[in-house]
């Protein structure tokens, strides 16, 4: 018994969870509203785009790289998407898939320049974000694209359960962590992943393919931006050229963070993930709530990233 409760202590997805329900204790004692049924299915909505493009985030930060180029390509996607939808009568699924591709590609192009001409993941997507960013633009031509058919709206759709109403985007979301999951767990890829973050050329000695497994998360990263940008869409109803650019990317990063996933790689689960993501939605909507500024709310984020990699640095030395 008692050693069974070590190891439950002891999981690595433990810290998040008290965290989460320590915030969600304080702000339902701050607030009579925020444990309401529809209040919490805010935050689930809320959080289902960051939640997804987090996963991408994860799976690169296992590898110990970073990606900061997410939250533009999703807002590219955005664009090449509604702009093909409303302005060249592309039907929706074609734009989405056009869209996706377009995701995909950035993300290639990314673990092709870290694979291949062995850049830091870093500047490479430093790089591709200002990319993302100067083509949205210029392909939008600042402009916002509203009156978009039904079919690109799917994930925005709610449904009623326990008295709130829940969008299938979140539904979405959590099939998505499910898989990933599955993925990082159950196969022999999620194995190479953990193994390349922890030790790339220990990985490569013992015959793993380093390189297609870098390739492969910075592929299934700009995979997840797309998917994320088609649930950003559904929710707002407007392709927006400067709506995500920021605010997702450093949410996602602080998400991962949050759920334990150490930035020096090979450590971390995406449970974890998920309930950083929630934990985000979570201070977000509890200090909107209690009328707390929305500067200050960043503010309040940015104590949270530097306490969790604070964590993270000083189990790293103690591994070490």
């Amino acid at each position: 018994m008692l050693r069974l409760v070590v190891r439950v202590v002891s999981a690595p997805t433990v810290g998040p969870f008290v965290a989460l329900v320590l915030a969600m204790a304080f702000f339902s004692f701050k607030s009579d509203r925020f444990l309401h049924a529809q209040n919490l299915s805010l935050v689930l909505q809320q959080v289902m785009v960051v939640g997804v493009l987090a996963i991408g985030q994860t799976l690169v930060i296992l590898t110990a790289g970073i990606d900061l180029s997410v939250g533009a390509v999703l807002s590219l996607e955005k664009i090449v998407m509604t702009k093909l939808a409303v302005s060249s009568g592309v039907p929706a699924i074609p734009a989405i898939l056009l869209g996706i591709l377009t995701c995909v590609g950035f993300g290639v192009l990314n673990g092709a320049l870290v694979t291949q001409i062995r850049l830091p993941a870093f500047i490479v997507t430093l790089g591709t974000l200002n990319i993302a960013f100067a083509l949205t633009h210029i392909v939008s031509n600042d402009l916002t694209f509203s009156g978009l058919p039904s079919a690109l709206l799917f994930f925005g759709r709610t449904f009623s359960f326990a008295h709130g109403n829940f969008t299938y985007g979140v539904v979405f979301m959590l099939v998505l962590f499910a898989l990933a999951w599955c993925a990082l767990t159950q196969t022999a890829w999620g194995r190479h992943v953990y193994a390349v973050g922890d030790n790339r050329e220990a990985a490569r000695l013992t015959g793993i393919n380093t390189k297609r497994v870098l390739l492969s998360v910075y592929m299934l990263a700009g995979l997840t931006s797309g998917i994320a940008a088609v649930l950003l869409v559904a929710r707002t109803e407007l392709g927006d050229p400067n709506a995500g650019q920021t605010t997702e990317n450093l949410d996602s990063i602080t998400a991962v963070v949050l759920g334990g996933t150490s930035l020096f790689g090979g450590r971390g689960n995406i449970i974890g993930t998920l309930i950083g993501a929630v934990i985000v939605g979570v201070f977000r909507n509890g200090l909107t709530l209690i009328g707390v500024e929305v500067i200050y709310q960043y503010l309040v984020t940015g104590i949270l990233v530097i306490l969790a990699v604070s964590v993270d640095q000083l189990t790293h030395r103690r591994l070490a």
